[in-house]
């Protein structure tokens, strides 16, 4: 059952990615993808949540499928990757640094941010 629960939430979240990114490129027209740092950054945020939940008894299904399920959907490592190369191909490798090392920065502290909530490390 936590197989297909896992599946089920992966889908959702890979869905939610898709409208989220949808929106945020609707309203913001730059060349920095902040549709991919947004998802990312809240994604991390909200595994933070449930990690720190897990730890503190929460059952680790929750882990599973809310974590691995659907945060391993909505969230993006290789779109965020893609992205980066992307603009150094454009020849805009500033951008492509404020990317990749603004979103590894704020996700990581996005991560701790959520751990820390649900009572620390």
């Amino acid at each position: 059952m936590t197989v297909l629960l896992l599946g089920i939430a992966g889908g959702l979240g890979a869905g939610t990615r898709f409208v989220v990114d949808g929106l945020v490129r609707s309203l913001f027209r730059t060349a920095l993808p902040f549709g991919t740092i947004l998802i990312n950054v809240t994604g991390s945020f909200l595994l933070g949540l449930v990690t720190g939940a897990t730890l503190h008894g929460a059952p680790t299904d929750l882990q599973a499928v809310a974590g691995t399920g659907f945060l391993g959907g909505y969230t993006t490592f290789s779109t965020a990757s893609v992205e980066t190369v992307r603009l150094v191909q454009a020849g805009r490798p500033g951008l492509a640094a404020l990317n990749a090392l603004g979103t590894l920065g704020l996700t990581l502290l996005a991560a701790a941010a959520g751990v820390i909530l649900v009572g620390g490390f």
